[in-house]
């Protein structure tokens, strides 16, 4: 598939970030998007197909981390393990609340499982610059594999110079497990991007891929705003289990 970059000169103003206290920043150019193929076009036999994960005592030690504190912003607990446990808490949030809910309980669930102070002591030692984007991308890359999939380290040009501050997501973990893009969208891109500004200081912009499930987040680069982000504008896939199952609208 060939892929087109779509750049824009503006101002951002994303709703969900201002209401968390977010800066406006200067105009600049920056990627918001990366053109795919309609959902419509993904075969059904791409969307049942999962990746098989054997998770170590780290993954599943993080897994249950994470999912319990979902469960704990959601309120609503769930009897299942695994990686299973942290879908469920997900799609659980995704059927009960709106969309800026679904961000704030994931931005509440993220302040649960990180000790704020640790927080406080990496962005003091390590403000935005080149050595910080790419110490998070390696980082990221690393030591998120339990949640992200399987991933690599990319090359993206910042202030004319080229850097290492790209993670490619070969085959993002949830959007795989649940087939929805409301989920990717409202409980991961969104809440993810608003996370790593508010605690560390550092910009983050997230491109999914939706037509082969792929993604890249891009550490140092300002997202677009939420009326320009191609993602948000993304059509369900047409085995999206959330609306399947339960009827529920994702995007809305």
């Amino acid at each position: 598939m060939d892929a087109k970059v779509i750049t824009h000169n503006m101002s951002l103003s994303p709703t969900l970030a201002q209401w968390r206290s977010l800066r406006l920043k200067p105009k600049h150019t920056f990627v918001v998007g990366v053109l795919a193929r309609p959902s419509d076009n993904i075969t059904e036999e791409t969307l049942r197909k999962t990746t098989v994960y054997n998770d170590n005592w780290f993954d599943k030690l993080a897994i249950n981390h994470l999912s319990k504190s979902v469960q704990a912003a959601t309120g609503i607990s769930n009897n299942k393990s695994g990686f299973d446990s942290l879908v469920e808490a997900a799609t659980v949030a995704s059927q009960k609340f709106n969309t800026i809910q679904q961000q704030e309980i994931i931005l509440d669930a993220l302040d649960r499982a990180f000790p704020k102070p640790i927080l406080s002591v990496i962005r003091r030692v390590m403000p935005p610059s080149k050595i910080a984007r790419e110490y998070f991308a390696v980082f990221t890359t690393l030591f998120c594999a339990w949640l992200l999939g399987p991933c690599e380290v990319r090359e993206s040009e910042v202030n004319g110079k080229r850097e290492k501050n790209v993670v490619h997501i070969k085959k993002c973990r949830v959007l795989e497990e649940t087939n929805c893009v409301g989920i990717c969208t409202n409980l991961c891109k969104m809440p993810s991007q608003i996370f790593i500004k508010d605690s560390f200081g550092m910009p983050l912009n997230m491109v999914p891929n939706f037509d082969d499930m792929s993604c890249e987040m891009i550490f140092g680069q300002e997202p677009p705003s939420s009326t320009d982000d191609p993602a948000l504008k993304q059509p369900c896939y047409k085995l999206c289990k959330a609306k399947k199952n339960h009827g529920t609208k994702c995007l809305t």
